[in-house]
């Protein structure tokens, strides 16, 4: 009989339980959400930007013949140096000496028609009008043979500056149409030619400046440190890397390295300092530059604060300034939070 008694007093009190916690549940007691919190932290920013890319030179060309034809020599090699007014190319001159002398012949024989007409005219033999005509004839002749002569003249491809090839588009013995590439150069003709063309983030384009100071280092000359400097920024994005182009003109100091070497860079930007951080997670409502951070209240209660973001990444959140009167910030469960919630911090 005890033992019922005692059977029947245990159904009871637990019965009594869960009517208790049946009702706090109507109520709508909340929950106990557990966080995280963290005091504000200051992150030192570099004063420098590091960026990489390959070399290639401040002038970049590709020749070509103005006129089709078949390629008679090629007088210089991929990789090979040559110096400004030095013959690299000429066209097979069969077909051009042929229309240079035909239009030589057409000229001369509108000068012997000119001539008779002159003296035709004189004797009142031919009209103004013929003799007119007898002279225009003679100087189409003329303007069609200094058009041949001075494609004549392009039919031969001449360094217009010091350089070397980067590459050989095409061979002896190739017929070739007007304007095609017959060999990519890089001129070397001004002192430090060289540059170091690195990809930047936008935000990076918009710090640097052109004739800002950098560093550099080439993998082909490993442990040499160059200096450089801005020469020039992209003013579009590279559709293909989704990044802003920025050239670097180094001081190599008479060394030349191969067109399309890796290399790295420091550019200098003169705006180191600290700026405060928050973890990503932290964030929450974020608009534009504007959201939100829970801060503690005691250990049970939060806050919302407003915090006004100057950029972010996929970890952190930079803020322009401290939220006034925190310290510290709640970093995990933010997105179940509101300033009704109660919490328990755990560590």
């Amino acid at each position: 009989m005890k033992n019922i008694f005692i059977v029947t007093a245990t159904i009871l009190v637990l019965s009594s339980c869960k009517h208790d916690q049946n009702i706090r549940n109507v109520l709508g007691e909340p929950d106990v959400i557990p966080v995280k919190i963290a005091s504000l932290a200051e992150l030192d920013l570099s004063d420098h930007i590091s960026a990489t890319g390959l070399v290639s030179t401040e002038d970049e060309a590709r020749y070509s013949f103005k006129i089709g034809g078949v390629i008679s020599r090629i007088f210089v090699e991929e990789g090979q140096f040559f110096k400004n007014g030095q013959l690299l190319a000429t066209l097979n001159s069969t077909e051009i000496s042929a229309g240079l002398a035909q239009s030589s012949l057409g000229v001369e024989k509108a000068q012997r028609d000119y001539d008779r007409a002159v003296n035709l005219y004189k004797d009142s033999v031919f009209t103004l009008e013929q003799l007119q005509n007898t002279k225009t004839a003679l100087d189409v002749a003329q303007k069609a043979t200094e058009a041949i002569a001075f494609n004549e003249r392009y039919s031969k491809i001449y360094a217009t500056s010091d350089g070397f090839v980067s590459k050989k588009v095409a061979n002896e013995g190739e017929v070739i149409a007007p304007g095609m590439p017959v060999l990519l150069i890089n001129s070397t003709e001004q002192p430090n030619s060289y540059l170091l063309k690195v990809g930047v983030t936008d935000r990076e384009w918009a710090i640097v400046r052109v004739g800002q100071a950098a560093r550099a280092t080439l993998d082909g000359y490993a442990g040499q440190t160059f200096d450089a400097v801005v020469y020039r920024k992209s003013q579009a994005a590279d559709g293909q890397a989704g990044s802003f182009q920025v050239e670097l003109k180094l001081k190599l100091a008479g060394i030349r390295p191969a067109v399309g070497m890796f290399g790295k860079a420091e550019i200098a930007t003169g705006q180191g300092g600290s700026v405060l951080v928050i973890p990503y997670g932290a964030l929450v409502e974020a608009d534009g530059d504007k959201g939100f951070v829970f801060t503690p209240i005691g250990t049970s209660r939060v806050k919302k604060v407003p915090v006004t973001i100057s950029k972010f990444d996929n970890q952190r959140v930079y803020l322009k300034d401290k939220p006034s009167g925190v310290d510290q910030i709640v970093i995990s469960n933010s997105a179940y939070l509101n300033e009704q919630s109660t919490i328990k911090i755990i560590p």
